[in-house]
């Protein structure tokens, strides 16, 4: 098939700025064959499935807190937390399906925009019109039942965590709607969803609570809105979300050393040291422009995203040279090609971040890892 796009793809139009990368051909000898198989398959919503705990109804997205247990000194009490120990007999067949959607609507786009084939672009639509548009199949524009806790919680804020995998779906409409792919009539629809949810996630208890979070689930409450915003085309949150970035996530959450001090806390330490980063880079890369940087933004006292890349970077190369406790599970499966190497590496015209990043598995298998990678097609954020 002909190549309808440059092969160096550029992060901004602004070159000055951004250091060229080939990713079209590193990354289109495994997103083809993805795309591919993802041709033959089904959308599948959160309608297809459901659980007796489940306080909302069929079209509520429903999820239960992963490291929750039932409490065996009170068989018929709250279930207990065991931080960092996922409890698989827990409600997560919603959250899968999100993945799964955000999985083969990212690859399907990406493969159509190193193409130019039609088809998987009208694939990804298929998945679109049934989570955001059909009455029957999609899914209600809030988290109000997400992350439960049996016999405590009927639904949390943190529950907000769980729809970080929409944001390369709101990339890849985007991308399709600026190639005149998506009927007005289908836009229309899904661009409501976009700004009813968004509506939700700033209005409602819930989002205000994750809002004011102090870790990674702050972060990716910020990088969710930025994006959606972004969609919808509301500059008003997108600014909200700038002055955030610069006044209360950095300030609050980044140590001197580039490091994340709460994230060091916490029983799985190196993976939420390196989500936190990613989400924080990708912030930076869906709000940057040229009047108003974040990758170049530093406080005072020196920190900015630069440090707490260089932080990590040694023990990304190297992870046997981590000083920390290792994380207490899926610890041997991390790092991966996490998107903070490649966004800042672009932004810094650092090489050696870009071919750290080249070196690992673009393509985790692992459930748990997978729902830590919130971006795994970086073209679809290349213009």
């Amino acid at each position: 098939m002909k190549m309808l796009f440059p092969i160096i793809l550029l992060l901004f139009p602004c070159s000055a700025f951004f250091a060229q990368v080939n990713v079209t051909e590193i990354d289109k000898l495994w997103v083809i064959p993805a795309a591919d198989k993802y041709l033959n398959e089904e959308p599948l919503t959160i309608t297809s499935c459901s659980s007796p705990r489940s306080a909302g109804g069929k079209h509520d997205y429903f999820s239960e807190g992963d490291y929750w247990w039932p409490d065996s000194t009170h068989p018929n009490g709250p279930y207990i937390q065991r931080d960092g120990i996922t409890n698989p007999d827990n409600f997560v067949a919603h959250r899968k399906a999100l993945i799964r959607f955000s999985v083969e609507a990212a690859a399907l786009t990406a493969a159509y925009k190193i193409t130019g084939d039609k088809k998987y672009a009208l694939k990804t639509l298929e998945h679109l019109r049934a989570w955001f548009v059909n009455e029957e199949t999609k899914m209600n524009p809030s988290l109000l039942y997400a992350q439960a806790i049996t016999r405590k919680y009927s639904g949390r804020g943190t529950g907000i965590i769980d729809t970080i995998h929409l944001i390369e779906v709101a990339q890849a409409i985007m991308i399709l709607e600026n190639d005149g792919l998506i009927p007005p009539e289908d836009l229309e629809h899904i661009k409501k969803w976009f700004a009813d949810y968004l509506t939700w996630l700033t209005t409602h208890y819930y989002g205000i609570d994750e809002m004011n979070a102090k870790n990674n689930h702050a972060t990716c409450w910020v990088m969710q809105v930025a994006e959606f915003a972004k969609l919808v085309g509301d500059q008003g949150k997108m600014e909200f979300c700038r002055k955030r970035f610069k006044e209360v996530l950095l300030p609050a959450q980044m140590a001197k050393d580039g490091s994340f001090p709460l994230e060091l806390k916490r029983t799985k330490p190196y993976n939420y040291s390196l989500f936190n980063l990613d989400a924080m880079a990708i912030i930076c890369t869906i709000l940057s422009t040229e009047k108003d940087n974040l990758w170049n933004f530093t406080l005072p006292d020196g920190r900015n995203m630069k440090k707490a890349i260089g932080f990590m970077l040694p023990f990304i190369a190297d992870k046997s040279k981590w000083p920390y406790p290792k994380d207490v599970m899926y610890f041997d499966y991390y790092p991966v090609r996490q998107p903070a190497l490649l966004f800042g590496g672009m932004a810094y015209n650092n090489e050696n971040f870009i071919a750290l990043w080249k070196k690992l598995n673009p393509n985790p298998e692992n459930e748990e890892i997978i729902r830590n990678f919130p971006v795994r097609q970086p073209v679809l954020w290349m213009n």
